[in-house]
């Protein structure tokens, strides 16, 4: 896919100095001291509600001043400034009846400022949170209830994006992420876009802070939240809202630490006081985002809530003094998250996946979920995750079922317990359709099992072009249209196809395949099932030497499976079999 022209452009001014992003949209508007009237002009003129407060109407009603609160801030020094497009979304919308005119609301935004940035300075079209929460339910009594799904979010935020882009940003700013299900829907949405296009927009995604816990709205940490949105290959990635340069300080620093783009980070002017203003000066905000500057931590600085041109001016004065941040390697490291991350590294364990939650690996959750006790079987995977499993596995696959809404249903209850949604998911099934259901239930970096050419090239790399639209990792069983890799030759034979369609074909990221080599049982009697323990270890040692950041999973269970109801026969086999297996 073509890059747009700004991208090289942008990228270039990130490398060069540290750019200047606007301040605050709304704390002008409100210093304009507008009436309803203002607000109900034209198409809107006697709208069945009141209009004062939103905002993005403006763009419409007057034009005039939106674009003369853009030409301030490139007064103040900015060279990045932002849409009047926050709230300009069919879901935020609905709240005034006035999602029909969204298309137009962008468009206007993004041309007026494009007609006020010219083509010296950038214009980032800005795509704010909504009003709505896909993670959690708005209802306490109904922990599994969501009044937002994935599709309606990634649709509004599609049909946003186009406007802008028509309008001629430059970027796209995903900004105050506050739950990260909201922004993977944004980012799907995108992906969509972009392939529609032929050509990819640079991309910015700023997540918020919450409070001194250091955690999302949704509860993710920030190493998770970047784990997260990683898919999406922003450009630059950073922070904003909700805390003031002076609390997000600590923040700023991981990010900077962990990040493999560019960083940004817009705070608010402090902490709003009683009344909700914000007291902070600009030479106060100045001061407090001077170690951001000295540390060498950032490529990009604005302001959000509470600032104005004022603040933009002290910012910039600061600014032109330091160097910008020096983008590092990036590590091809697996990684996973729920609301914690976690990472496979070079001195890691193996990993532990519970698979009680898993309708055919326990009778007590199968029976659990067929009867709805989704809160009893919620317990099953509590239990899991007490007894030191560090991902879930879980699948609904049964003939008395609808996989889909049990599996939508029983990821909800999960995810509104924070004590289990800590740690990753992995979505299993063998119907795709499921798998899709359960993607669009996560906030985290989940894990889909499975996939494999049992049905060609071209299904294969279809699920996985959409797995990595989820950002999603990937189980690759070893099958093909021919049946099941049993022998050594035919494992390493469908291992190595499976990754060069991924990696060269379809630039599936190596660190986000896990190839399971079939764990197969031996002690059956048949002469040739004798060597499929060994078949599996030596298939292993060649993917690890052979295919650059693959993992290597497998069901032990299945290895002893000629000897059930003998469980101290089963274990000493398993233990064996495993010391082996990990040394490979």
């Amino acid at each position: 896919m073509k890059l747009s022209l700004s991208y090289t452009r942008l990228s270039a001014a990130l490398k060069d100095r540290i750019l200047i992003l606007d301040g605050a949209m709304g704390t002008q508007i409100q210093e304009a001291r507008l009436k309803e009237e203002d607000y109900q002009s034209g198409p809107f003129s006697k709208w069945h509600i009141p209009l004062k407060g939103n905002h993005e109407i403006l763009n419409l009603t007057r034009p005039d001043l939106i674009k003369n609160v853009y030409l301030a801030y490139l007064d103040a020094g900015a060279d990045i400034i932002t849409t009047n497009s926050f709230n300009a979304n069919a879901i935020s919308q609905a709240d005034y009846g006035t999602e029909d005119f969204v298309y137009e609301m962008n468009l206007s935004a993004a041309r007026l400022a494009r007609e006020a940035a010219g083509s010296k300075y950038f214009v980032a079209g800005t795509l704010g949170p909504t009003n709505r929460t896909a993670s959690l339910s708005p209802d306490v009594e109904n922990p599994g209830y969501r009044n937002i799904h994935f599709d309606q979010l990634a649709a509004a935020y599609k049909e946003q994006a186009r406007a802008l882009i028509e309008g001629g940003v430059d970027l796209l700013m995903l900004e105050t992420i506050f739950d990260t299900l909201n922004g993977k829907a944004a980012i799907s949405g995108l992906i969509e876009l972009f392939d529609e296009l032929g050509t990819r927009w640079p991309l910015m995604i700023s997540g918020t802070i919450t409070d001194a816990s250091g955690r999302t709205l949704s509860g993710q940490t920030l190493e998770a939240f970047l784990i997260s949105v990683k898919h999406a290959d922003p450009l630059v990635i950073g922070l904003n809202c909700s805390l003031g340069a002076e609390q997000l300080a600590p923040y700023v620093q991981e990010l900077s630490n962990l990040a493999n783009t560019f960083v940004s980070v817009h705070p608010n002017a402090g902490l709003p006081n009683e009344f909700g203003n914000y007291d902070q000066t600009a030479r106060e905000m100045a001061d407090f985002i001077k170690p951001f500057l000295e540390d060498r931590q950032i490529n990009l600085i604005g302001a959000c809530c509470g600032s104005t041109p004022a603040h933009i001016v002290a910012i910039a004065q600061f600014a032109k003094n330091y160097v910008p941040r020096a983008v590092p390697e990036s590590q091809k490291l697996s990684s996973y998250s729920g609301l914690e991350a976690l990472i496979l590294r070079a001195d890691a364990n193996f990993m532990n996946i519970g698979e009680r939650t898993n309708v055919a690996g326990s009778l007590k959750f199968a029976r659990l979920i067929r009867e709805e006790k989704y809160e009893e079987a919620v317990g099953v995977a509590r239990n899991q995750v007490e007894g030191g499993a560090q991902m879930i596995d879980v699948c609904m696959d049964d003939a008395m079922l609808d996989a889909e809404v049990a599996m939508e249903k029983f990821l909800n209850m999960l995810t509104a317990e924070p004590d289990i949604a800590r740690i990753p998911v992995m979505v299993d099934s063998s119907k795709w359709s499921v798998i899709r259901v359960g993607l669009k239930c996560l906030q985290g970096k989940s894990v889909v099992n499975s996939i494999s050419l049992k049905e060609g090239e071209e299904a294969f790399l279809s699920v996985a072009r959409e797995a990595q639209s989820f950002g999603a990792a990937i189980v690759v069983m070893l099958f093909d249209q021919e049946g099941q890799a049993d022998t050594f030759e035919r494992k390493i034979e469908i291992a190595r196809r499976s990754y060069d369609l991924l990696v060269n074909s379809l630039g599936f990221p190596p660190e986000d395949i896990i190839i399971d080599p079939n764990v197969l049982a031996v002690g059956t009697g048949i002469e040739e099932h004798n060597a499929y323990a060994v078949n599996y270890i030596r298939a292993t040692s060649w993917i690890k030497n052979n295919l650059s950041h693959v993992r290597v999973s497998g069901g032990v269970s299945n290895l002893s499976f000629s000897f059930r109801g003998n469980n101290t026969v089963r274990e000493a086999i398993h233990a064996v079999f495993l010391y082996h297996a990990i040394q490979a």
